[in-house]
């Protein structure tokens, strides 16, 4: 098989992360877990390894600088920088442009965290070789809980690798995603995906003509600066945005998923980011991610702070986040709606 090639988008602004992570420093390139950042992460997790190219990074300009002094020396590395922000089919479609239309692209967010790398890495060459047979492939990330913050995958026919998708389901309520559990068919969605670049470009053709025109116009006027790619403004700025899952997945007659185990999390709130450090969790469940923190007869804190120090007393399932002048204080069930509290909306 070709290498497989790693387009890495850095879209995301991480608004539920808030007050530590902001719109000039977000969520992909923060050190959430471990000593290296989120996006670091996934450059290392396709690194050192000769099944796969250098990663092509796409990201707005605004990030471009984190992008290249977090990146480092990697040949052959390439960052496009987008316009503006129109979602991820958009970005998609910029980098399945600029490959080889029968490369195989993996479609990595920057801001996930993995705890099994070598799980990751089998999955993803189960993608592309339904990639490389013109299937549009999802990872259909094992549920282990009825989520309702994900998307899920129902799985259709077996095919070599994966299984065909049968329907895409939006974020469901707690009955249904109990049900789906239940079921045993049901995969979270974990927008991860594997396609041939020319054939992602002429499903995106034949289901949004106009934004696969306007890409092609943005490429084709764009311009090169060293290891940068500039679309050109003007068309790129008229595209609608929409995610691949609208714009394409949905759509498509040959969706396909690979069922992926491999320690998984979008990072998306801050339960989310406790759930992803249960393992440094004490006896009642209380996490101290940074700073100096007092917990007394509290059960499932999330505490980070820093600078003042943290003291709470009998509280239960609650994140305490101290960023510079801003404190946090919610609920784990509360957690999903920080990024509309002012402070993250209007950075």
């Amino acid at each position: 098989m070709m290498a497989i090639h790693p387009v890495i988008l850095c879209g995301g602004g991480g608004t539920r992360l808030w007050p530590v992570s902001t719109l000039s420093l977000p969520k992909p390139f923060l050190p959430l877990l471990g000593a290296e950042t989120l996006f670091q992460q996934a450059v290392a997790r396709v690194a050192g390894d000769a099944q796969f190219a250098p990663p092509l990074v796409v990201a707005g300009a605004a990030h471009a600088d984190l992008v290249m002094a977090q990146l480092g020396d990697v040949p052959g590395a390439r960052l496009v920088i987008e316009p503006a922000a129109k979602n991820t089919a958009p970005a998609i479609a910029l980098a399945a442009a600029l490959l080889p239309q029968d490369a195989v692209m993996l479609i990595c967010p920057s801001d996930h965290y993995i705890a099994d790398p070598a799980a990751f890495r089998a999955a993803a060459l189960a993608a592309a070789a339904l990639a490389a047979q013109d299937y549009l492939v999802s990872f259909g990330i094992t549920a282990d809980r009825p989520e309702t913050g994900y998307g899920y995958l129902q799985r259709g026919e077996p095919l070599a690798g994966g299984f065909a998708v049968r329907r895409f389901v939006e974020k469901p309520d707690r009955v249904a995603a109990e049900a789906y559990l239940a079921s045993g068919e049901y995969s979270w969605n974990g927008g991860i995906f594997a396609f041939r670049a020319g054939k992602l470009l002429a499903e995106l053709a034949a289901h949004r003509p106009e934004m696969a025109r306007l890409v092609a116009e943005a490429v084709a006027q764009g311009s090169n600066d060293g290891t940068r790619f500039h679309p050109a403004p003007g068309p790129f700025s008229a595209i609608a945005g929409e995610s691949i899952d609208y714009a394409v997945m949905e759509n498509t007659a040959r969706a396909a998923m690979v069922p992926a185990s491999m320690g998984w999390s979008d990072i998306g709130n801050w339960a989310a980011l406790a759930d992803a450090m249960s393992e440094v969790a004490d006896d009642a469940g209380n996490i101290v991610r940074e700073g100096e923190v007092n917990l007394l007869q509290c059960r499932g804190v999330l505490a980070t702070s820093d600078g003042p120090r943290i003291s709470a007393i009998g509280l239960k399932d609650v994140c305490i986040i101290v960023s510079g002048n801003e404190v946090l204080v919610t609920t784990r069930t509360g957690a999903q709606a920080v990024g509309k509290l002012p402070g993250a909306a209007n950075q």
